[in-house]
């Protein structure tokens, strides 16, 4: 199952995130929580895997995101 870590406010800050995450193994979807011709301007979701939910949220806060 997949969980939101993180609401970014745009598509680029949640693509950094996701880079960041991925640099330490984690695998992290992104979902727009509006349609997608807007994502570039509103809220994106960063996703990952349950069991990893601890271990991102680390990475979050050690990378002061």
């Amino acid at each position: 199952m997949w969980t939101v870590i993180y609401i970014a406010r745009s598509k680029s800050i949640a693509k950094h995130l996701k880079d960041i995450l991925a640099q330490s193994g984690i695998i992290a979807r992104l979902h727009p929580l509006y349609d997608a011709t807007v994502a570039d301007d509103g809220s994106i979701e960063v996703l990952v895997p349950e069991s990893e939910v601890e271990q991102a949220h680390e990475i979050i806060i050690d990378s002061d995101f």
